[in-house]
């Protein structure tokens, strides 16, 4: 039945090879929301793309498993079913499907999909964060609001105890579903390079950015109280560096020119987080870099190939003394 409806991509199914561990985790801290949500999320990512896709007599992408999965663990656990649904239909249709289909997108669709309900729901959004761990029942209710602030927020408010550093590497600090755990988002960092499904340009350029721009900001006092590194770990910056900044259809292909994509992701990323009006700034940090993506293709050189040096006459070639004389 699967292979009659989706296309084989084995280079999509690592990644979704690589989330299972972080989505596994995320049910151990928010519990039956995880499953709630995966239950309405995947199936709709598979009807749109296959309502698309059935006009053009196309197989459905498992790229869209993809999509749906890295979009998922971007949610706020606490995310009513409608607007999660509403973001998956909105990130394969609009993402990617109205462009043609997998292949043919300008944007990232997972996180076309999160920043659309991220702007169009930010009061019931800055609501739907819980308190982690024991499969959602740390807080005092299971589905009780931690805060009316955002995480990072949150960790910016003194009256307010920081997670230790050992929340931050393991992953028992508040956040999205699949953004808080270090250890597990590195781990697949090295899963996906080692197998060579994402380029390692786009994840350290991006990371490195942002924790220059982090080391700045806190030399000059914008950001007191959260280090650069404490400012990586917390937020999803990590999460989007390995799962959204290497598509590898709306990065760019140039080695040169994945740097400086990586490099304008993180750098927008941490401005938009400390100057703007919004918590987190990593999906305008894709967004803008999507948009310049085939730009920055076009305007970065391509390799000159060295001319080979010609080969010294041999005696074969009628030039020795015996052939002249």
């Amino acid at each position: 039945m699967a292979q009659k409806l989706f296309q084989k991509q084995l280079i999509m199914r690592r990644v979704v090879y690589s989330l299972i561990p972080i989505y596994l985790f995320s049910i151990y801290l928010y519990g039956w929301r995880v499953l709630a949500l995966t239950a309405v999320v995947f199936p709709l990512a598979i009807l749109t793309e296959w309502a698309f896709e059935r006009t053009r007599k196309k197989k459905v992408s498992e790229a869209s498993l993809v999509t749906a999965g890295i979009y998922l663990l971007a949610l706020p656990p606490a995310t009513p079913l409608w607007i999660a649904a509403v973001g998956i239909v909105f990130a394969i249709a609009i993402g990617k499907e109205i462009y043609g289909g997998f292949g043919r997108n300008i944007f990232n669709p997972a996180i076309t999909g999160r920043l659309f309900i991220y702007i169009t729901f930010p009061t019931v959004l800055a609501n739907a964060w819980m308190v982690p761990g024991m499969f959602g029942m740390a807080g005092q209710a299971g589905i009780d609001a931690m805060t009316a602030a955002t995480p990072l927020a949150a960790i910016r408010n003194p009256d307010i105890a920081t997670p230790g550093l050992l929340d931050f590497l393991i992953g028992t600090r508040p956040g999205s579903l699949g953004e808080s755990s270090t250890i597990l988002i590195v781990a697949a960092a090295v899963y996906l390079i080692y197998t060579k499904t994402a380029q390692w340009r786009l994840i350290v350029s991006t990371v490195v950015s942002a924790g220059v721009m982090l080391a700045i900001f806190d030399l000059t006092g914008l950001t007191q109280g959260m280090p650069p590194h404490i400012g990586l770990m917390s937020g999803s910056i990590l999460y989007v560096s390995v799962f959204m900044s290497t598509d590898p259809v709306s990065a760019p292909n140039k080695n040169m020119s994945q740097i400086i994509y990586g490099t304008i992701i993180g750098s927008v990323s941490m401005i938009v987080r400390v100057f703007s009006g919004f918590p987190e700034g990593t999906s305008f940090g894709i967004i803008i870099a999507n948009v310049f993506a085939s730009l920055i293709d076009e305007l970065v050189p391509k390799k000159t190939k060295k001319k080979a040096k010609p080969k010294p006459a041999s005696k074969s070639d009628g030039t020795s003394k015996e052939a002249v004389a």
